[in-house]
């Protein structure tokens, strides 16, 4: 099976590298990632997935470069394949009352505890969580390393059918299911012709509600 992925450039990443470099040193290692730190609505949603040592995914990589099909092909992959998967959410109350950074970080704290195996080592995406497990920060790490890859697969899809089931149905005016919550331009006129619900981020909407003052 593949191990590699390519970087925006084309060139071949080994997603193993991170895991081969600190696995003589730890047996269980946590890829840490979080979803929906850009949206205007609903939770980020961050996930922990420790996978089998040497384990190759053939697919795994951004959640943001797969489609939705192969995102949920691969959700049931690693569900079926991981050692452990946690889960973490931060709703929009808490993120207005934090800011989104601390809220993301609060996220994969939350998905971290939730682990049912405990990690020796921690590998996330641009991050540091709370928590005295050594772990390493990696830029765009989802597209550098597999364990990443796999938590932000499983949180996208995790918060994607939040989008498309409870969410939808609970405020199906906005259209959720379609736009995942972020700023398109079809969620902006909602907003301003329903005015925003419990579960938009009230810090988010600064921009739009001037624009909504502005008609008046």
């Amino acid at each position: 099976m593949k191990k590699r992925a390519e970087n925006n450039k084309g060139e071949a990443v080994d997603l193993l590298a991170y895991e081969k470099e600190y696995g003589d040193r730890y047996v269980h290692i946590a890829g840490i990632d979080e979803v929906g730190r850009g949206c205007l609505f609903g939770d980020v949603v961050a996930a922990a997935v420790i996978l089998p040592q040497g384990l190759l995914m053939e697919g795994i990589n951004d959640s943001k470069k797969l489609t939705a099909k192969k995102r949920e092909v691969l959700y049931e992959q690693i569900m079926e394949g991981a050692l452990a998967v946690g889960v973490g959410r931060v709703d929009a109350a808490r993120i207005d009352e934090i800011n989104i950074k601390q809220a993301a970080r609060e996220a994969m704290k939350l998905a971290l505890d939730a682990l049912q195996v405990q990690p020796q080592f921690l590998l996330v995406d641009a991050e540091r969580v709370d928590s005295l497990i050594p772990q390493l920060a990696i830029v765009k790490g989802d597209a550098r390393s597999q364990s990443i890859a796999a938590a932000s697969i499983v949180a996208k899809v995790i918060r994607d059918r939040l989008c498309e089931q409870e969410w939808e149905q609970a405020y199906p005016e906005y259209g959720i299911a379609v736009h995942k919550g972020y700023a398109t331009k079809q969620h902006r006129e909602q907003i301003l012709l329903h005015g925003p619900t419990a579960m938009h981020r009230r810090s988010f909407l600064k921009n739009i509600e001037a624009e909504q003052l502005a008609l008046f």
